[in-house]
């Protein structure tokens, strides 16, 4: 499914290719398709792939979205260090000013996050 959005067509990374799979486990995405699509529906943005480490998670915790908490009921196990997810460019940037931003898998982000983060930045956190 690398490249391929849901609604059809190619959605691009943040270096102009197409865009690759983030996390088939956990199964991360917008759309939980494994990819950082997105579209207008959106609001957050998920686009950033991001590797998880315990200093972003505990800043995310602390910021109002706990994303180390198992939620059976929304079939979320949780995150913990080691997982790659789809964050919100936004809360990705705020962690970047706070010193905890994650590293980046920049083919697997898509361009949309460009909107709100600056490729600079990115290729400074990225794997």
């Amino acid at each position: 499914m690398d490249g391929e959005s849901p609604f059809g067509g190619s959605q691009r990374n943040v270096l102009g290719g197409l865009l690759e799979t983030c996390s088939l486990e956990p199964l991360t995405g917008y759309f939980r398709d494994g990819c950082c699509h997105t579209d207008s529906a959106d609001a957050g943005i998920h686009t950033v792939c991001a590797l998880m480490n315990d200093a972003f998670l505990t800043f995310s915790k602390q910021a109002g979205n706990d994303l180390s908490t198992p939620r059976p009921k929304f079939d979320f196990a949780g995150l913990k260090a080691g997982d790659y997810w789809c964050l919100c460019a936004a809360r990705w940037e705020e962690a970047r000013l706070a010193g905890v931003a994650p590293k980046v898998n920049l083919k697997a982000s898509n361009y949309k996050t460009l909107s709100l983060v600056s490729l600079k930045d990115l290729i400074e956190h990225a794997l």
